[in-house]
């Protein structure tokens, strides 16, 4: 049995254009793979630890190689348990909508618990840094008011698909597949919905795809 872990990193629950997109996703994953595991995780409802003052000198004396006091050990274990829900999946989706021309706060929070040395990237002076996610296929829905076509002026808005591609990568991802939907803030309520409806069918495909 493989597991799928499923990251919402919007409030708006039910009128989410990103999760709703990616739920057409899980709906056709769960056919396809019936006995597979899903873990949800939307970031604004699950508990996450603080990257504060105890965490920070954790990790510190994580990388300086000196002990930890039982404060920082408690701190750190509570980051430790997030990365390895993380790594324990065998396949990725995320749903996520673009905030002020990036990405939302608690998920950008979420990255910086799980994106620490020797958890999910390395470093050495033969290699510099590498990624220690590999071979796990990733599947985003990107959502997003406006549009940002690739070589328009208006692309260098655009900090949320490249910033997440790098930050995974960055990794170890290299199986990357993406659905954007946009514009999500302009025509009518049924063209906007007909737009969303149009990419069901990708996210489908891209169930598909992954199942394999």
């Amino acid at each position: 049995m493989s597991k799928l872990l499923y990251i919402q990193s919007s409030p708006r629950s039910g009128r989410s254009k990103s999760i709703s997109v990616a739920d057409a996703f899980v709906e056709e994953y769960r056919r396809l793979r019936p006995s597979d595991a899903i873990d949800t995780l939307n970031v604004f409802t699950t508990e996450l630890p603080a990257f504060d003052g105890p965490v920070v000198q954790a990790k510190y004396n994580l990388l300086h190689g000196r002990p930890h006091s039982a404060g920082d050990q408690q701190a750190w274990k509570a980051v430790e348990a997030v990365i390895d829900r993380f790594k324990a999946a065998d396949r990725y989706l995320l749903a996520i909508p673009m905030w002020n021309f990036g990405i939302p706060y608690r998920f950008k929070h979420y990255l910086d618990l799980i994106m620490q040395p020797g958890y999910t990237f390395g470093f050495s002076a033969e290699k510099g840094y590498y990624g220690l996610v590999i071979g796990k296929p990733l599947v985003v829905v990107y959502a997003r008011g406006g549009e940002y076509p690739a070589g328009s002026p208006l692309a260098a808005y655009d900090m949320q698909k490249p910033y997440v591609e790098l930050a995974f990568r960055f990794m170890g991802f290299t199986d990357i597949r993406s659905i954007v939907l946009e514009p999500t803030l302009q025509g009518s309520p049924e063209e906007i919905e007909a737009r969303k409806k149009a990419l069901v069918p990708e996210a489908r495909r891209l169930a598909t795809a992954i199942s394999v």
